[in-house]
């Protein structure tokens, strides 16, 4: 292995070039890389070995073109963006050295984001009123600390993570490319995060996320952060994939606790059942992340391991068995692998419709749950003006719908 693709060094444009071909050949994913890596030397030297290694067991392997990966690396630095590989300087330390880091990391925005401690804010994107509240206020508390917040761009806390945080430092990972984000409604977010944050995928320019996408993304989001904060998931939700990713990864777990009569309560609580750390306040994180960053407890783990031994428990690339067999199943979390996800509607598509009296009424629904919340929080939540939210819990109100409580809270009432 040259001393740039091992030492930490840059990678030079001829290496970076190498890379890409190698990461973007189909059946190549990161662990066989890494496997390549560790046999040749370098990607070069991978290049001219890995067809021969396939045609050996009887399958055929066809290098990425090398003219097409010149063309999205121009793409990419047109827009501003660059190619960050594992093992250089700017490469999260944190993500590094998860099992299977992305060999190449496609980024827009300050690089230097990347470089901080950061913490996972990840929950449900049919989020209520009160668990956006209450994470923006937790975000908040983390970035005033110093800690960059992480998330996956989704609807719901995922969006409100971000928001709460831009301009003290935020990263989205994303599922696609850059240039294909998902949801699309998030254009604006993306490019407000990347005035003092970024945006980071391991997708090529023109890739529309499939099922199996979001998981890798999932892995992405938990193997930047130190710890991972689970707000309203329900089970089986994605956010439970990436805590399972972090947990599996020796990172903190945190959880949100719940009403046990909300469903999107049901996966924190299961955390917390499970071991988890309670969080009610930021405090509960800080306690925790802060004294593994001022002991120097960052994780980390050599950049290629000569002597190591690659599982077979990766079933999110369709790799060659050029080492070893890799077992892919055809669905995670309902969704098929190889199929383009349709983005599903915005509950909200716009102001108009956001005054019409059952588009609101469901969204009003939506929000609320057994948890109280103030009207401020569900009126900002909603995004519609504060008389039409009234209007619509006095109807609420009327059906025996809505709870309220003391100091202006209120609560969605059990149907009867």
């Amino acid at each position: 292995m040259s001393a740039a693709e091992g030492s930490g060094a840059r990678l030079t444009d001829a290496q970076r070039l190498d890379w890409l071909r190698l990461i973007r050949t189909d059946s190549i994913g990161p662990q066989t890389f890494r496997a390549l890596i560790n046999r040749f030397g370098g990607a070069a030297a991978a290049i001219d070995a890995a067809p021969r290694l396939a045609a050996q067991k009887g399958r055929s392997l066809a290098i990425a073109d090398i003219d097409a990966c010149r063309r999205e690396m121009d793409a990419l630095a047109a827009m501003g963006a660059r190619l960050v590989a594992l093992g250089e300087p700017e490469y999260p330390t944190a993500l590094r050295a998860i099992h299977a880091p992305p060999p190449l990391l496609c980024v827009l925005g300050d690089v230097a984001a990347l470089s901080r401690p950061m913490v996972a804010v990840i929950g449900s994107r049919n989020a209520s009123a009160a668990g956006l509240a209450f994470t923006e206020r937790m975000v908040r508390d983390l970035a005033a600390a110093g800690f960059v917040i992480a998330s996956g761009l989704a609807r719901g806390v995922d969006a409100r993570a971000h928001q709460a945080s831009i301009g003290m430092g935020t990263v989205a990972a994303l599922a696609g490319g850059l240039d294909r984000l998902y949801p699309p409604e998030h254009a604006g977010l993306a490019q407000d995060i990347c005035a003092r944050g970024a945006l980071v995928t391991e997708m090529p320019l023109g890739w529309e996320p499939r099922g199996r996408d979001f998981p890798r993304r999932n892995r992405i989001v938990a193997g930047l952060a130190l710890g991972t904060v689970v707000i309203e998931a329900s089970r089986g939700s994605g956010s439970l994939i990436t805590a399972k990713y972090a947990a599996d990864e020796g990172r903190e777990i945190f959880a949100v606790p719940g009403s046990p009569l909300d469903p999107r309560a049901e996966g924190a609580n299961g955390l917390l059942r499970d071991g988890a750390t309670l969080c009610t306040r930021a405090e509960d994180v800080l306690n925790v992340l802060m004294p593994m960053i001022e002991g120097g407890a960052t994780p980390q783990l050599p950049l290629f391991r000569e002597d190591e031994k690659v599982t077979a428990a990766e079933p999110l690339w369709d790799e060659f068995d050029l080492f070893y067999q890799v077992s892919v199943p055809t669905t995670v979390v309902g969704l098929a692998f190889n199929e383009p996800v349709r983005p599903a509607p915005s509950p909200v598509s716009s102001p108009r419709e956001a005054l019409s009296g059952p588009v609101l009424r469901a969204q009003i629904e939506g929000l609320l749950g057994p948890s109280p919340v103030g009207l401020d929080d569900l009126v900002r939540a909603a995004g519609a003006p504060v008389s039409e939210v009234r209007s619509t819990l006095f109807d609420l109100e009327l059906e025996g719908r809505l709870e309220r409580h003391g100091g202006g809270l209120i609560s969605l009432a059990p149907k009867p």
